[in-house]
């Protein structure tokens, strides 16, 4: 009696449509990631070509030397990892703390409390930038590195919070009395216990708040004015980019440039990511 023989697993038409339309919803936000750095590559004379090709015959790298050469690109670059780092370690400090005070103690106006941080999400930054320039004004933060720190993690706290309560509120209470029998006190349950099983939902919020900071165009350009030393990355491409004469190449290999660090940031926190998201979904 011959085996029968052995069929994989037969996919279903609706799973086979499902992948057919995620592939091609990749393919589609890829494609703008892929000719930016196709650009970046191109000599001049294809770039300003009026008949673009998805390829390039003669790769160059003349768009990445006018960018490294560009005697204030270094200072740009370190800025921007300030700005960023210092709005990820504060806003995800700040928002730890927060959400376990509004999850773990029942106070008053706590609700309240919190349909603000909703109701702070709702407003455009846009609509922000005026009140927030005359304010840091005010407060002599213009032209400064702080003038792009401070708006950043105010912007940033709503969306922490409200992520990490999740995560501080299906941490069982019952855990937190175990320690405290144990003879543990608030502070090393807080830091010792808590912080490691809300770490994952503070990736996911410090991605976040990375990207925006690190991205971030409308600040920089509003609050810095004169000093061009706390000028930002998203600033050196005003460089290249001139209204009479562009330098695509060059505006194209700094963009990439700066799109390195913040896919080596997600590379090296991609696991927790995931699993943060998830929790907060499951939530």
């Amino acid at each position: 009696m011959t085996p029968r023989p052995v069929r994989g697993p037969v996919r279903r038409p609706w799973r086979l449509a499902a992948e057919a339309t995620a592939l091609l919803t990749a393919a589609v936000v890829a494609f703008p990631l892929y000719w930016m750095v196709l650009s970046a590559f191109r000599p001049a004379e294809e770039i300003e070509s009026t008949r673009p090709r998805p390829w390039t015959s003669s790769p160059s790298l003349d768009s990445f030397r006018r960018v490294l050469r560009q005697h204030e690109f270094g200072r740009y670059f370190v800025n921007s990892l300030v700005v960023a780092v210092s709005v990820v370690v504060a806003s995800a400090l700040i928002a730890f703390l927060a959400a376990t005070a509004v999850t773990r103690f029942r106070f008053r106006f706590r609700t309240t409390l919190l349909i603000m941080f909703l109701v702070a999400q709702m407003v455009p930054v846009e609509a922000l930038t005026i009140p927030l320039f005359f304010l840091m004004r005010d407060f002599g933060q213009l032209n400064t590195l702080g003038a792009l720190i401070l708006p950043h993690i105010a912007f940033s706290l709503p969306f922490a919070i409200w992520m990490l309560r999740g995560f501080v509120k299906a941490v069982p209470e019952s855990l937190e009395e175990a320690a405290y029998l144990d003879g543990a006190s608030r502070a090393r349950f807080l830091w010792q216990i808590l912080l490691p099983l809300v770490l994952p939902g503070l990736v996911a919020t410090s991605v976040f708040s990375f990207i925006s900071a690190w991205n971030d165009f409308l600040f920089a350009k509003s609050f810095i004015i004169s000093d061009t030393s706390q000028s930002t990355l998203p600033m050196a491409l005003l460089v290249f980019y001139k209204p009479d004469e562009p330098d695509w190449g060059g505006v194209m290999a700094a963009s990439t440039v700066m799109t390195v660090p913040v896919l080596v940031f997600f590379v090296l926190v991609q696991r927790r990511l995931v699993s943060g998201l998830g929790g907060a979904v499951k939530d």
